[in-house]
């Protein structure tokens, strides 16, 4: 069966993206606990206080969850997409593309102009999504974080163009 994406919200979804980030990263890229540490903030931050122009999702496959993604308000006209993951039982089926479309449309829907995020070099499918979406890349810089040597990497959309296909 598919996954379903729902809004965030049922007792354990905050916890679970937290765990599941850092179980994830550290597995497949090695990284430390503070990662894991960062998520854990940006869970909080939404957790203690979102307005109705901020949302986050869970996909759900087989009543576990495997996927999420966050839009926060960056500023007025900026929304911020944090924090996409897909579980790796659950790849393979569009849903990253699926979460990341759910985020832009909102941010779109609630009024903003433009969409940001940050990532790092090796979440390379990652990037592909963002790319497919119509982000651009507009900065990158290197920089140790997490334990181990990374290249940031920042992405922008302009919300005002186009409707986001995929």
């Amino acid at each position: 069966m598919g996954a379903t994406i729902r809004r965030i919200g049922r007792p354990g979804d905050l916890g679970w993206v937290v765990q599941a980030h850092g179980e994830q990263y550290a597995r497949e890229f090695g990284w430390d606990a503070s990662f894991e540490a960062l998520v854990a903030r940006i869970v909080a931050d939404f957790a203690g206080e979102h307005g109705e122009r901020e949302a986050a999702w869970i996909a759900e496959q087989d009543g576990d969850r495997v996927g999420c993604v966050f839009c926060v308000r960056e500023d007025d006209r900026t929304a911020r997409l944090r924090i996409l993951l897909v579980d790796p039982k659950a790849r393979g089926q569009r849903l990253g593309t699926r979460l990341v479309a759910e985020c832009v449309e909102f941010a779109r829907a609630a009024g903003y102009d433009r969409m940001v995020l940050w990532t790092n070099h090796p979440l390379v499918a990652a990037r592909s999504i963002y790319l497919a979406a119509g982000f651009r890349l507009t900065g990158e810089e290197p920089h140790h974080s997490y334990g181990v040597d990374l290249v940031g990497q920042t992405y922008e959309l302009d919300l005002r163009s186009g409707m986001l296909t995929g």
